[in-house]
């Protein structure tokens, strides 16, 4: 339909692109924090550019808990989330997951750990757009049992498992499992990762950018599930560069500059403006 600008509130636009009223608002319960899972300490990660694009970083992460990581673009957040998972070499510093060094591991021993990654990119490292999404569902267990055994793959308990995914997650395809990847909208590629990742049971969720480029009612739908990984006693680490998104999902927020932690803030304490500043450089206390 066609309606008057002046007249028509965010709410109602977005229950006319959806079919449904939207939640702007993540609903979410004050955070009950438990042990650590995630330590990083005195992290120094070089950049593409070869020069330090992550210095001396500190930060923890515990069960129960949502930490959302603020700042301009460029300024360390693909350094800490690719040191994290393996993906880069640090310089100097160590990442603890839940109390054992995993500085130096492997990418596959960290993904076994229980760390799970929601990608910046899921066309290039979430999905193989090629594949079907029942063969995604699997990327990271197809080796293990039920799915082969003795080198020979089970295609039912593949079938089985994607489907399962798919349907708890409400990833909507013309042909389930066995449609492509690329077939599907932006928002169903997003909840087919989603489901995958969250499926694996992971101690720490790594969500990078999870909304970008998605409409409102996947928005909607992404956050509740977040919420719901942190209500069941899970570590989750949120980078985003959408201030509102990371204002409304995370229970503490680091906010990073030049690459450097600027501090950490208690969602609920801080607003906009105060964010802002200190994502331009200016710590707690100085404006």
């Amino acid at each position: 339909g066609t309606v008057d600008v002046k007249t028509t509130t965010e709410a109602d636009m977005a229950k006319m692109m959806v079919g449904r009223q939207v939640s702007f608002k993540v609903n979410k319960k004050p955070s009950t924090p438990g042990e650590e899972v995630l330590k990083i300490e005195n992290l120094s990660v070089k950049n593409n550019k070869k020069v330090l694009g992550l210095k001396d970083f500190s930060l923890e992460v515990r069960k129960g808990e949502i930490v959302g990581i603020a700042g301009v673009e460029g300024n360390g957040q693909t350094e800490i989330v690719e040191a994290i998972t393996g993906m880069r070499e640090i310089e100097s510093g160590a990442i603890f997951f839940n109390g054992r060094d995993i500085t130096k591991t492997s990418i596959r021993d960290r993904i076994d750990d229980g760390i799970a990654h929601i990608p910046e990119d899921r066309h290039k490292r979430g999905l193989i757009l090629d594949y079907t999404m029942e063969d995604n569902m699997v990327l990271k267990v197809y080796k293990n049992e039920p799915f082969s055994k003795n080198g020979l793959i089970n295609r039912s308990k593949i079938t089985e498992y994607a489907n399962n995914i798919i349907e708890t997650f409400d990833v909507r395809s013309g042909e389930g499992g066995k449609s492509m990847a690329r077939s599907l909208s932006g928002g169903n590629q997003q909840k087919g990762i989603i489901g995958r990742e969250v499926q694996s049971n992971p101690d720490l969720l790594i969500a990078v950018q999870p909304t970008r480029g998605l409409d409102v009612g996947s928005i909607e739908y992404i956050h509740k599930r977040l919420v719901e990984q942190r209500d069941s006693g899970k570590a989750v680490l949120l980078v985003s560069l959408e201030l509102d998104e990371v204002l409304n999902v995370s229970d503490r927020i680091a906010i990073v500059n030049n690459g450097e932690l600027i501090g950490v803030v208690n969602a609920s304490e801080t607003d906009e403006n105060e964010v802002g500043l200190m994502m331009a450089g200016i710590k707690r206390g100085e404006s």
